[in-house]
């Protein structure tokens, strides 16, 4: 549904008032908006977010703000980005059932989404970085992202109707150049909102800088990310944006949702593992995290595992869209040249997976948005360690993805990196 009044950021005191009549939100959680409880938890870098409690149960309330929160109004951000994280969130709910939060109300006038609120979840970085080894994350996610990214593109769309969500996430304009700057160029420059861990790390920064052969792959990935439409991506799938039980996972915020390849999401959701692997020895204050730094490896091995597996089925099973046509295939009685092709686009992503995570691991040391698996460790020397091996890592996978050919390879190398004493 489309307000037709000014946009008005939500506070805390005036949401009961200005939604107390809204059906879909006064339905689930009482009709007495007076005796709704209303918090603010937005801790992100865009939005406001408020869960609403009623008598009868909660939601949570999202809204776009017209600039970067992180920042503020000096960065100023359309709020059609919530239109997209509501497109986004309904084809993923279609894609992959029950792997994000119900949608029950949109406002494209105010930006605003009304959603289920996800309790007991909490988020999936948090719980990493308080060492817990969850045992469904895996699977979940595995799951999402092979159901999604191909249920997303032209190896199971309709060609109309993939070319028409194409036309319409393309206009997510600025959320795409903020990751292909932020992502893909600041960390390799003196970008002004760039920070790290200094003087720890000025060394290392300045090494990277100068890296000739990381600063051309970095462009080579950017220029992938620009020019590859192939799924429809979450377009920013981390351990943030991840909420979690011991028996459910469910991702949130697709608001950078477009069209991009494959690779991306695993991508960068990948890095994320790796680099909670990387910032364990910052969280031992209460013993040894090295059952953490072990699951983690095996969460990445397993995640990558379920993906390719749950990818596999549904190209034997789904592929009805325009690229690699059962006609050309098994309709001629071919499997085997069918297999062949699906162990070449696999092969791709599996390479292209490496540059995506390596990159993501340098922009969130050295770039403007920072993971708290390392912000939150206190020793400043203690955390530049650990940022330094994670920056040593990234920037080998990056460099040298098409040398690397197994999960387990990249597992091994990130163990020894781990080991090293020194920055």
């Amino acid at each position: 549904m489309t307000g037709t009044k000014p946009f008005e950021a939500l506070s805390v005191e005036t949401l009961p008032k200005r939604l107390g009549e809204n059906a879909a939100l006064s339905e689930r959680i009482g009709k007495d908006a007076s005796r709704w409880t209303v918090r603010e938890v937005g801790d992100g870098n865009l939005n406001l977010v408020f869960i609403v409690e009623g008598d009868k149960g909660a939601a949570v309330v999202k809204q776009a703000l017209p600039y970067v929160r992180l920042v503020g109004d000096s960065w100023p951000l359309p709020l059609k980005r919530s239109f997209f994280e509501y497109h986004a969130l309904t084809r993923q709910e279609r894609r992959a059932p029950g792997s994000v939060p119900a949608i029950y109300h949109f406002d494209e006038g105010q930006a605003l989404i009304v959603m289920e609120y996800l309790s007991p979840h909490v988020i999936l970085r948090r719980a990493l970085i308080d060492g817990r080894e969850l045992p469904n994350i895996a699977r979940d996610i595995g799951l999402f992202m092979a159901r999604t990214l191909f249920r997303g593109s032209d190896l199971s769309m309709v060609t109309k109707e993939r070319k028409a969500d194409l036309a319409l996430f393309a206009d997510n304009v600025e959320l795409c150049d903020i990751t292909e700057n932020l992502v893909f160029s600041d960390p390799y420059f003196d970008a002004e909102m760039n920070r790290h861990t200094s003087p720890q790390l000025d060394g290392v920064v300045a090494e990277l800088r100068a890296d000739r052969d990381l600063k051309v792959e970095a462009q080579r990935l950017k220029h992938l990310f620009a020019a590859n439409a192939e799924t429809l991506l979450h377009g920013d799938l981390h351990s943030g944006s991840i909420m979690v039980t011991d028996t459910e996972t469910r991702m949130i915020d697709p608001e950078f949702a477009f069209y991009g390849p494959i690779a991306f999401d695993v991508g960068m959701l990948l890095a994320n593992f790796w680099m909670a692997f990387f910032s364990q020895r910052g969280h031992e204050e209460k013993g040894s995290r090295d059952s953490m730094r072990a699951y983690l490896l095996k969460v990445t091995a397993e995640t990558w595992a379920i993906f390719r597996a749950e990818f596999s089925q549904l190209w034997r099973t789904e592929r009805t869209g325009m690229l690699y046509h059962r006609s050309l295939f098994e309709d001629q009685g071919d499997r085997l040249a069918a297999e062949q092709a699906l162990d070449h686009v696999l092969s791709g992503i599996w390479t292209d997976l490496l540059g995506f995570a390596g990159i993501e691991v340098h922009r969130r040391i050295l770039g403007l948005a920072h993971n708290a698996d390392f912000e939150t460790i206190a020793d400043e020397n203690l955390r530049a360690t650990c940022e330094a091996r994670a920056l040593r890592f990234g920037r080998h996978i990056a460099v040298n993805r098409r040398q690397i050919h197994s999960i387990d390879e990249v597992n091994n190398l990130a163990a020894l990196i781990e080991q090293e004493s020194t920055i």
